[in-house]
This record gives C-alpha cells, structure tokens and sequence, in this order.
C-alpha cells in the first residue's frame, strides 16, 4: 500500500482551486489554523507525496495528504462494558449508560468511560488517543461521540461549533405539559460565579430548545427535545425555568424513587462524516431504567 493513498492513517485531498498555498488550501478544507500548525510542526502534512515548505502555491491536481500516525493513550484500560452503535477509521460512536463519569478525574481516577474505551483500544490493538467531540453528564445517558484522531475531532468539533449537528433527546418531566409543543428560546448563565447551578438570565449566552409532547401521564409528561445550541445543562435549566423540571434531577428538581438520576436521554444524532462529508445518523434506544419509570408513569 502507497503511504500516501487514502487509507485508516492518512486523509488526502485533491487541490481543485488555484492560487492557494497548503495553509491557505486546508483552511478553504475546514482544517484550522491550529490543526494545521501542529501537524506542519511534526512534518504530517505532504503534497504530492514529499513534505514542502508551506508557502509554496499549490497547482491544480496537487494531492494534499494528512498522515495521522499511532499514538500512545496515558488513560488506564479496565474491562468496562461499552455499547457501540457504530465504528470505523475515525468515529467510535457509544449509547452511553447512566451513571459513569465520561472524563477521569483526581475523584473518579477509576471506572470511567474512559477506562472503558481505553481498555477497548487495547484489546483491538487501536493505537489512538481518547478524543471526545460531544459531552454528556454523568446522569444522562445517549450518543457519545469520540473521535480517533485530530483531523476527525477537529472536524466533528466544528460542527458542533457551529449548530450543524441535530441532537434530539428524549425528557420525563414533572407536571403535564400544556402546549403540545414550543421553543424555548432562553438565554442560559451561571447563578454565581463558580457555582455550577445555571439559571436563565439576561446576562447569559443564547440558547435555543424545542420540545414537543409523545405522550401525557396523570402528572408528568414524555418529551422530544431538540436543542440548537450548545449551553451546559441546557434542556435541565429550560424545563425547570418552565416549571417542569426533569423528572429525578436533583440540581434543577427533586428526587424521585422510581429513578435514580435525571430522565433524559439523548436518543438521535445526525451530522457529517468528517472524511466523507456524507451524513451519517445515529439512535440510541432508551436505557432500561427510563423505560421501567415510563411503565410507572403509565400505570398510576
């Protein structure tokens, strides 16, 4: 196999524009400045299969390769069960179970999801780093996405940056919802300063939340969330601002003993391949705890 085709380890591209050089070129890619910097530093960036100064002018029909060699990941591997919805080159897309720090921590050094994957990696001899594009809290479960190398973060990451990505969830409230559905458009701070609880505010940064009802119980109701923003606690702090916190969310409502932290779960995602640029969808069932508190609401 050429190093420099396109396989697992090198993303290329053919230049069609004239007049650009290779920073100018990968920048008109999506490729930021700081990806590039990097990986010109550590001479991973060839035109025509030969590392060239990066001021040279690109020509019509100049193959761009990116070679994204084997890494070392520092996260200590323990056989932690992980659900994979799908994989391949530069995704490792997980239906995150509830309950499990995503990140190690000086107080969750252990028994993360990160141990998890790395342990995974180890045993299919996946020499890449852990890179998440999208993150979850602790409580709530769904599609978690971890790019296996820093073209395909960068990638993944910019559109998430710029709200290109459709993130649905699905929400157990308190109350019964009235409209059968809304947007919340609401912005989102913090309460205090270093506190973790937001709150809206006028202070705050835009945020954006739909919702729509599935179905009404006797007290509570079942939504589809979509948010177009980004903001932490996002979906929490707008149906609790409502007066319908979710259901077992101990920061923005109450306990409940039928579920042991938040009912939300992110369900659906769909975004683009960061090589292909085809679109790819992910679902991720309901986790088993939501559906038995589902069969409660029901049955009340």
């Amino acid at each position: 196999m050429n190093l420099f085709e396109e396989n697992e380890s090198v993303v290329v591209f053919k230049v069609d524009n004239e007049n650009f050089d290779l920073e100018e070129f990968l920048s008109y890619k999506d490729i930021s400045g700081r990806l590039f910097r990097k990986l010109y530093k550590e001479k991973k960036i060839y035109i025509n299969s030969r590392f060239k100064r990066k001021g040279l002018i690109l020509e019509k029909g100049d193959i761009v390769s990116i070679v994204m060699e084997d890494e070392d990941e520092n996260t200590l591997p323990q056989e932690i069960e992980i659900d994979i919805i799908y994989e391949d080159h530069d995704l490792l897309i997980i239906n995150k179970e509830p309950n499990i720090v995503v990140h190690p921590t000086k107080s969750h050094f252990e028994n993360t999801l990160s141990n998890g994957i790395a342990y995974y990696f180890k045993k299919k001899g996946i020499k890449k780093k852990i890179r998440f594009v999208n993150r979850l809290d602790m409580d709530t479960s769904g599609v978690l996405i971890v790019a296996k190398n820093p073209f395909a973060h960068q990638q993944m990451a910019l559109q998430f940056e710029n709200n290109m990505v459709e993130k649905k969830y699905q929400a157990l409230v308190s109350g019964v919802m009235k409209k059968d559905g809304d947007y919340i458009d609401l912005p989102i701070g913090r309460e205090e300063d270093k506190s973790i609880i937001k709150v809206v505010t006028e202070k705050g940064q835009e945020a954006l939340t739909k919702y729509n009802v599935i179905e009404r119980y006797e007290d509570s109701t079942l939504l589809d969330v979509q948010i177009f923003t980004g903001r932490s606690h996002q979906i929490r702090v707008h149906l609790a601002h409502l007066g319908h916190p979710i259901i077992g969310d101990t920061l923005y409502g109450k306990e409940n003993p039928y579920i042991h932290r938040q009912a939300l779960h992110s369900y659906y995602l769909k975004a683009k391949h960061p090589r292909t640029k085809e679109p790819i969808e992910f679902l991720a069932p309901l986790p088993k705890d939501i559906n038995i508190l589902i069969n409660h609401l029901k049955n009340k």
